[in-house]
């Protein structure tokens, strides 16, 4: 089933409750820079959100480097954001939680 595009003004509103996660120059894309204490962590949060993706069936782009994931969340069939990339953004907030050294939260 395709996902509604959401508002700016919706887009804006689930924004402001979430931290650290930034809107695209277009608008389309949501994107957050994710920093943990080694690549373990990193690789257990990527390990993690990979189930919360394939239970939502919506899949992020990201790119890893030890301890660094860059992650961006976009609902590419409605061509912008959907509440789909928000509930994968929680989700992999609620991942990272616990792994980032106090200092990167």
């Amino acid at each position: 089933m395709k996902q509604e595009k959401l508002s700016p003004e919706t887009v804006a509103e689930n924004l402001h409750k979430m931290e650290g996660w930034v809107l695209s120059d277009d608008g389309q894309s949501i994107w957050k820079a994710f920093r943990f204490k080694n690549f373990i962590e990193a690789f257990g949060f990527m390990t993690e959100c990979a189930i919360s993706a394939e239970k939502l069936n919506h899949h992020p782009e990201w790119f890893n480097v030890y301890n660094k994931v860059d992650v961006t969340l976009t609902t590419h069939d409605s061509r912008g954001l959907t509440e789909l990339d928000f509930k994968l953004a929680a989700k992999m907030d609620h991942a990272a939680a616990g792994r980032m050294p106090d200092h990167l939260k």
